[in-house]
């Protein structure tokens, strides 16, 4: 049963919602995203999830009864039905960028002995940057992949005019369209996740947890990041290995399909004086 909005919440969410929308704030003012731009945005997800989440499949799923969930008139409702949606598609190039570079990371006999990736061949039999290309899609052609990532910079050749893959490639451009998908879409599956826990009934159906230290000398809180890092990098790179070797050879679905999004995270600021109780 869905409750109206003006059910009492107990305990009271708005201080968690507004530490959780605090850096979003932030971002969108310093990226020229004004409150009234914010304020469509999330009247249009209020309707969308009222509409398709809460009421999905009900007959009641009249303008009257998403007003009384929402809070939002009846003639926003009209208006916001003749209005486009928004795009959510993955920036183009995306996706197969991703599996081609997931491919090189974690598959045999893209990697060497210790696991990482190899320097290849520009062309050739296996292990090349062609058949690489080849072996995850046949509708671009290995030359174009090559000069885009090498004007990208995620790739480069070497004296033996092998194709080597540089660390960068690892991570999207900062503020570019891919790094913004992610953001999205990472930041959606965490908070998705936690949402879930936060209403399950029973066990918490999602992995969310976290280790943190308050009150941290400077040089030891950055010992502990690079730790972080190192140990957040290996745990990756084995689960796209395990994913990789698992799915390798087997058949699309035609049925039901599933997705599975692990993410890491990393965080560390300066503490105001005082919070940690020294004064």
């Amino acid at each position: 049963m869905v409750s109206p909005p003006s059910a009492p919440a107990a305990p009271d969410l708005r201080p968690s919602l507004a530490r959780l929308l605090r850096p979003l704030v932030r971002l969108a003012i310093e990226r020229g995203v004004t409150f009234p731009v914010l304020a469509d945005v999330l009247r249009e997800l209020f309707v969308e999830v009222a509409r398709n989440d809460l009421l999905r499949g009900r007959r009641a799923q009249t303008d009257s009864r998403v007003s009384l969930l929402t809070g939002i008139h009846r003639k926003e409702l009209r208006r916001q039905r003749t209005a486009p949606a928004a795009a959510t598609a993955p920036p183009q190039g995306l996706t197969l960028s991703s599996q081609i570079i997931a491919r090189w990371l974690g598959m045999p006999p893209w990697v060497d002995a210790a696991g990482a990736p190899r320097p290849l061949p520009r062309s050739g039999p296996e292990p090349s940057f062609d058949a690489l290309v080849a072996a995850v899609t046949r509708d671009l052609r290995p030359r174009a992949v090559l000069d885009e990532w090498l004007s990208r910079g995620l790739v480069r050749l070497d004296a033996e005019e092998r194709v080597v893959l540089n660390a960068a490639a690892y991570l999207p451009r900062p503020g570019g369209a891919e790094q913004l998908f992610y953001f999205g879409r990472n930041l959606h599956d965490h908070i998705a996740a936690a949402a879930a826990n936060v209403l399950a009934d029973g066990p918490a159906p999602f992995l969310d947890r976290s280790v943190h230290y308050d009150a941290l000398p400077a040089p030891l809180a950055d010992d502990l990041a690079a730790l972080a890092r190192q140990a957040a990098e290996r745990a990756l790179l084995d689960i796209n290995r395990a994913a990789l070797a698992r799915l390798d050879g087997v058949p699309p679905t035609a049925g039901p399909t599933r997705r599975v999004n692990l993410g890491i995270f990393l965080y560390a600021e300066d503490e105001p004086p005082g919070e940690d109780g020294s004064g």
